[in-house]
């Protein structure tokens, strides 16, 4: 039985994010510095091809998927917006931390959310439920590439939840312009929902789509020093 590959890609730096604020909902748009990051990662690197392309709504989504994929029409896609924040939404930790709730729901404590905010538990739901629709959708149609450009806290909560192998969403914490490709064989989606990480986004360009994860991770490690400068 044929194989499916979905690229899950995280947009590329957007404004107020460089600044530690909480962009969930927000519509931000890309930086200079991303676009020119995704520019050049496009040019050294290799992204997955995409017959199907689907992209959360906001606009460092959009443009992110505009650069990388420039010649499909992205399909948009509500669900793959990111965590509502609630009170919290743009602003930054320093600007929080007097707030009474904060400190509570950053140390990861069971029930709290932000005020007017997203339960996590929403959020899942939401986003897992738009994620079977598209892959329940690309094996109908036999659609066999495909690439979702969308949010970090989406990409890492869809991993937690149907990732291979399992691990908890801190693990799957993914630089601007970066990713995973995911191998989905219908069998074992029907059967457990589940799909195989296969590899990081992008890729060297004679890189194979089974070649190891484990490969690209020192342009990652690049990457995410670069956003901590």
């Amino acid at each position: 039985m044929k194989s499916f590959y979905i690229a899950l890609i995280r947009h590329g730096l957007c404004e107020g994010e460089t600044e530690g604020r909480y962009i969930g909902h927000t519509d931000a748009p890309l930086t200079g510095e991303g676009r020119r990051q995704l520019d050049a990662l496009r040019g050294d690197c290799r992204y997955p091809e995409a017959d199907a392309l689907f992209t959360s709504p906001l606009a460092r989504c959009r443009e992110s998927a505009a650069l990388l994929y420039p010649d499909n029409a992205p399909i948009e896609m509500r669900g793959l917006i990111e965590y509502y924040f609630g009170e919290y939404e743009n602003k930054s930790p320093a600007e929080l931390e007097r707030h009474p709730l904060f400190a509570r729901w950053i140390g990861g404590e069971a029930g709290v959310t932000p005020p007017f905010g997203e339960a996590l538990s929403d959020f899942q739901a939401r986003i897992c439920d738009t994620f079977v629709k598209v892959v329940d959708g690309l094996i109908k149609t036999g659609t066999r590439r495909s690439a979702i450009v969308t949010h970090g806290g989406v990409i890492m909560a869809l991993l937690a939840a149907f990732g291979l192998p399992e691990a908890p969403m801190h693990e799957w914490l993914t630089p601007s312009g970066c990713g995973y490709t995911l191998r989905v064989e219908p069998s074992l989606w029907m059967r457990a929902r589940k799909c195989e990480v296969m590899s990081l986004v992008p890729g060297e360009p004679e890189e194979r789509e089974d070649d190891p994860i484990s490969k690209e991770r020192s342009l990652w490690l690049e990457l995410e020093e670069t956003e901590r400068v």
